[in-house]
């Protein structure tokens, strides 16, 4: 396929055509949520079948700005795995990037993301997310979000690694929180929106229409009562986050296992650019805290991008100033440059962190924009104002997911994807610091037009929830078994992690690679075998086991891509293809395939078309 670099998997090339282009102890969020119970509630009780026009898997920004316009047309399920506040957007401090200032242009920001994405950006996705993200803001403040602003009144717009102009709209430190909290009021107070909580995605429920595949709805398992639900809907958006817990070390929550990226690709979605796993430079360094954390993270605690925008400064455990020996923009650098050079430091040094020094800059400042950071480093004894803080690069977002066009329409008719899961060609080799609040915003409004149009000319099928196999809880297997499986499965998430961190981290060669690509193929058929033997059958379902075989998907995703990739581009780095090749300035494609060559449970969909 000119244009590409693809990884055939010899068949289903065709689909490819219907794209167009090449922690306070006090959370606001959770009293937000209370009175959704009720009437979520009631909804709970209608049975193992659920008809909606719209079905929202994910509710972070992506989901609930989607599930807010759409559900002026219809009924919206929105369909979240934990809490509806625990998502990629609620994590984030930094804030949203966009052109607010008379001194600031569309074509500047354009400029800025396509030399962070190492010239593998699609221009159009540029353009029009660009263009369209001050409209975006605009109507998150008049939703009620509520951003810094200066002394003269209007926003005050902060300055991030990557960025040329001061162009970040923020909320302190707590930017994703903010935004969540206005989201989610809407929510409340829309009588079309039903929140399902603790509600896991399983599959999506797919046929072919000739050569094309059809989404009809979703499989879910409520993790509560351990009921399998089936929700059938006109249209479905993908918008569930990304994939950080295929590493040891990530600031995203625990529910980023890559589900929705796992689900597409057994759903026969074109899958791009998964061997662009962006690192965030600094996450706190547990380990360098004069008082040690009782007990282990799920997620690492993210030192935004915007205290080197302010002035941060990174130094080695001898005090020496490192950054501008790896880049002229030094600790402004984009976080791929600024993630090796620490990366570099630690390994040369056999050191397991560095320090990030902000206290130089007036304590009352330090205190008004990074007020979460400072609260959480004073709990293990560390003062920001006045002593440096131990950072450590962590997993922090995929660049690749989900081939998204310019609306968020996938070659899966009745699929959409917004947010982290997709890859819409915004980001390129590397994300721009505060761009992918943005992306989301952007493409969730731009999904909406489209899914209506698919809404009204579709019919719900009553008739169609018999039309595949119903996944199983394994009951059946009793208590003793299945802990069992739930203690295994643990400990073989935590090789694969460790097999990622090793082999497929920051810095890769394609000895590494292939090491990892039989490591992870031993592993899962290790663990597949496990589960067999103890009386598992492909049909059962739970959540730790259905995690396992996402973040196995997932995994082998980014290995596949990685050694496709000769070159290193933005944030693949490969010692074996040590520079930039123009020839190979392609997207990385990954094909569906009817017929898996492997046959692993993580790569086929749990239920079977029976109709």
């Amino acid at each position: 396929v000119p244009g590409m670099l693809y990884i055939s998997r010899s068949c289903g090339v065709s689909n490819l055509l219907r794209i167009k282009r090449s922690s306070f102890s006090h959370n606001p969020l959770i009293e937000i949520y209370k009175p959704l119970r009720t009437r979520i509630e009631s909804c709970l009780r209608d049975g193992s079948t659920k008809y909606f026009d719209f079905a929202v898997i994910g509710s972070g920004v992506a989901g609930l700005r989607y599930a807010l316009e759409v559900a002026k047309h219809g009924t919206v399920a929105v369909i979240t795995k934990a809490e509806p506040h625990e998502s990629n957007t609620n994590y984030a401090q930094g804030g949203v990037s966009a052109v607010l200032c008379p001194s600031d242009s569309v074509e500047s920001h354009m400029q800025d993301t396509i030399i962070a994405g190492a010239y593998l950006c699609d221009e159009e996705t540029v353009k029009v997310v660009c263009t369209e993200g001050p409209d975006r803001i605009r109507e998150l403040i008049a939703m009620g979000a509520s951003f810094d602003h200066g002394e003269d009144g209007n926003l005050h717009l902060a300055r991030e690694g990557g960025h040329s102009h001061r162009r970040i709209v923020h909320a302190a430190d707590m930017t994703g929180r903010e935004i969540e909290r206005a989201l989610l009021e809407a929510v409340l107070n829309d009588p079309n929106i039903y929140v399902f909580q603790h509600h896991f995605a399983i599959d999506l429920l797919t046929s072919q229409d000739g050569s094309e595949t059809v989404c009809h709805g979703v499989d879910i398992l409520n993790t509560e009562t351990k009921e399998v639900i089936r929700f059938i809907s006109k249209v479905t958006l993908l918008a569930s986050g990304g994939v950080g817990h295929i590493y040891p070390t990530t600031t995203n929550p625990p529910v980023a296992t890559g589900d929705g990226m796992a689900m597409a690709h057994r759903a026969q979605a074109v899958i791009s650019n998964m061997e662009f796993v962006q690192f965030h430079p600094t996450a706190l360094a547990d380990e360098g805290l004069p008082i040690s954390p009782t007990k282990t993270r799920e997620n690492a605690f993210l030192i935004t991008e915007a205290v080197r925008g302010d002035g941060g400064i990174l130094y080695n455990l001898d005090m020496q100033r490192f950054m501008p020996l790896y880049d002229e923009r030094a600790e402004l650098g984009p976080r791929d440059v600024v993630a090796r050079g620490i990366d570099d430091q630690l390994k040369k040094r056999n050191e397991k962190y560095v320090l990030l020094d902000i206290s130089h800059k007036p304590r009352e400042k330090i205190l008004s924009h990074f007020p979460n950071i400072a609260a959480e480093c004073l709990r293990y004894g560390l003062d920001i104002t006045s002593q440096p803080i131990p950072v450590v690069p962590a997993a922090h977002y995929m660049c690749g997911g989900v081939r998204a066009g310019l609306q968020g329409e996938t070659n899966v008719r009745g699929l959409y994807v917004a947010g982290e899961v997709a890859c819409t060609g915004l980001h390129g080799a590397n994300r721009l610091a505060s761009n992918s609040l943005l992306e989301a915003l952007v493409f969730a409004r731009r999904a909406v037009e489209p899914s209506i149009d698919h809404m009204k000319s579709s019919l719900l099928d009553r008739c169609a929830s018999d039309c595949w196999d119903r996944p199983v809880y394994p009951t059946s297997l009793g208590t003793s078994v299945l802990e069992k499986i739930v203690r295994r499965t643990r400990e073989v998430r935590k090789e694969l992690q460790s097999i990622m961190w090793k082999y497929v981290g920051i810095v890769r060669s394609t000895t590494r690679l292939k090491t990892a690509e039989q490591r992870i193929g031993e592993l899962e058929l290790e663990w597949e075998a496990y589960l067999f033997q103890q009386g598992w059958e492909p049909t059962m379902v739970g959540l730790e086991a259905c995690e396992m075989r996402n973040l196995f998907c997932c995994a082998k995703l980014v290995v596949s891509s990685a050694l496709a990739r000769h070159e290193s581009r933005g944030l693949h780095y490969t010692i074996d293809f040590p520079n930039l090749e123009e020839s190979k300035r392609l997207p990385t494609i990954i094909f569906p395939c009817s017929t898996p060559m492997d046959s692993t449970w993580s790569s086929r969909q749990v239920h079977k078309q029976i109709c």
